[in-house]
């Protein structure tokens, strides 16, 4: 089996260096249609600059690719409309959304300033939610479309000095979680990564000694699959980083249940509190429908 995107126009944010300049690259190396998308600016997401987004463009024209630059800023409604309209005017369609760009201003949560939580918030999960907004009347008129979130193990289970980051990083999540609802019966899936990578985010949390084995190069694979034709899986969570692939799932404990008709005391709660935590034969829940009518259960019994 050979995984290829010919014919396919792929959209990837934050481009211009690590993680997305890596998917660009490898997309477009594969056939597909790229636009670059990335303002250029600094870690914190000040400044712009042109020439990131540009220079993988060059990478990928001189290799016998096609892609486009786009420097909007996706964190703004026109921004995401116009980086959206550059896929319309040069192909006409959007088949492939990674949402990849993203900042950082890491501080503890009692030093953060609001600025800095709702700057770091605009990018990650804002960014994403107005892009996909966009992108996502095209791949339903077409019947196809395939989306990538970007998570991390810090959204996924929390990192000290980055509640801003963490916040939006779980909130990807639960768009996710929908969208790949909504988005079955159009043919779109929806995935979300969790990378673990030695970009320049990366290098403010990994050491220096570790960062030559995190290369972008053993992420981009994961989100190569879950955008291809031959992909059909839809809200998955796959953790990629060294080497290493695996799946996340959000899971429930059995639980204790007492009669619905009773009343329920906090004492009770506390002596069956093992009971309540033990979370061996623990499960997943495709939706959320599901997880409550597990609740009804108790009801009929």
């Amino acid at each position: 089996m050979s995984i290829r995107y010919d014919d396919r126009v792929a959209v990837v944010t934050g481009a211009g260096n690590g993680l997305g300049r890596r998917h660009a690259l490898f997309l477009a190396s594969r056939g597909a249609s790229v636009v670059v998308n990335d303002i250029g600016g600094a870690i914190d997401g000040t400044g712009s600059d042109a020439g990131p987004a540009q220079a993988v463009v060059d990478e990928i024209t001189n290799a016998g690719g096609t892609a486009v630059a786009n420097t909007d800023d996706i964190s703004s409604d026109d921004g995401a409309k116009a980086l959206v309209a550059t896929a319309k005017d040069n192909w006409g369609r959007c088949d492939i959304l990674i949402n990849n760009a993203g900042i950082l201003r890491d501080k503890s949560f009692h030093n953060m300033s609001h600025d800095d939580f709702v700057a770091v918030v605009k990018v990650h999960m804002l960014g994403t939610v107005r892009v996909t907004h966009e992108v996502w009347p095209l791949m339903r008129q077409n019947q196809y479309g395939r989306g990538i979130m970007t998570t991390s193990a810090a959204g996924l289970y929390g990192n000290f000095g980055q509640a801003n980051y963490t916040t939006a990083k779980m909130a990807v999540i639960g768009l996710m979680n929908t969208l790949k609802q909504e988005g079955r019966k159009y043919n779109i899936t929806v995935n979300t990564l969790a990378p673990i990578a030695g970009t320049r985010m990366g290098g403010t949390i990994f050491p220096d000694d570790v960062m030559p084995l995190l290369r972008p190069e053993l992420v981009t694979p994961a989100v190569a699959y879950l955008v291809s034709e031959q992909c059909t899986d839809t809200g998955r969570i796959i953790v990629a980083g060294a080497g290493h692939f695996a799946n996340v799932e959000m899971v429930e404990s059995k639980g204790v249940d007492f009669p619905a008709a009773d009343d329920v005391s906090p004492e009770m709660l506390a002596e069956a509190w093992a009971g309540i935590t033990d979370m061996s034969g623990a499960e997943p829940f495709a939706e959320a429908m599901a997880a409550v009518q597990r609740v009804f259960a108790n009801l009929n019994a």
